[in-house]
């Protein structure tokens, strides 16, 4: 069976998928970490693959910018090709200036000025919340692999050229450490359907410190992320 928007078969997909933002890094992992590949996405350029990790059946697949995007795709991961882990690896703004360039951010909860969750008609407002066991056991493989990672709230945003550039700072004040446009809908959508789901965060700017990596220093600087996420897989 294939969506609008993913033309893979029932059994193409593994129940593990590892979702960049960007397809070029879905297929730069794909041929850079996984053997045995095949491509079951191609449909608007939004690439997907699936191969093996250490003898494992591993997926990994683009979702594009924003909650929208995200959400169509993981909806359609769930609940048309049956994944049950949905692993987010992806760059950050870091609100928190402890925080350095390369350092991971592992997301527990995620919240946001999108209105995405409205769809669930709830009397209140929804904290979205990563899985406990993912999450777990993420932060062990870091710790394994002396990686430093930094478990927190993190702010999903609608924006990213904001009117009012200072208003980071009133999430920071709230222990926000930093910022990203997916997350939310990513854990709404697992969370509704009962599946797990993580974001793994690399920290590709500071708001913090005026700071910023190069798009050389990204490609090389994320394989922590990767591995994070490639062995938690």
């Amino acid at each position: 069976m294939s969506t609008p928007h993913n033309n893979a078969v029932q059994g193409q997909i593994a129940e593990t998928v590892l979702l960049p933002g960007d397809p070029l890094r879905a297929k730069f992992i794909a041929e850079n970490f996984l053997s045995d590949v095949e491509q079951f996405n191609a449909v608007r350029n939004m690439f997907g693959y699936t191969g093996t990790y250490n003898g494992k059946k591993v997926s990994v697949m683009g979702t594009g910018m924003g909650c929208p995007s995200i959400g169509i795709y993981s909806y359609e991961l769930i609940h048309m090709y049956g994944v049950k882990n949905l692993i987010r690896i992806g760059s950050c703004g870091a609100y928190d200036p402890n925080l350095e360039l390369f350092d991971i951010v592992i997301a527990i909860g995620a919240s946001t000025d999108s209105n995405y969750a409205s769809q669930y008609n709830l009397p209140g407002t929804y904290s979205a919340t990563a899985s406990w066991d993912l999450l777990s056991k993420a932060k062990q493989v870091a710790d394994e692999n002396s990686i430093k990672a930094t478990v927190g709230n993190i702010v999903t945003s609608d924006i990213f050229y904001h009117d009012e550039p200072e208003s980071w700072k009133r999430w920071a004040k709230m222990g926000c450490i930093a910022a990203e446009m997916e997350t939310y809908a990513l854990y709404c959508n697992a969370n509704r359907a009962g599946v797990n789901a993580l974001t793994i965060l690399t920290v590709s700017d500071s708001i913090a410190r005026e700071s910023e990596t190069t798009a050389e220093q990204r490609e090389k600087g994320f394989k922590d992320m990767m591995k994070i996420a490639l062995e938690l897989a």
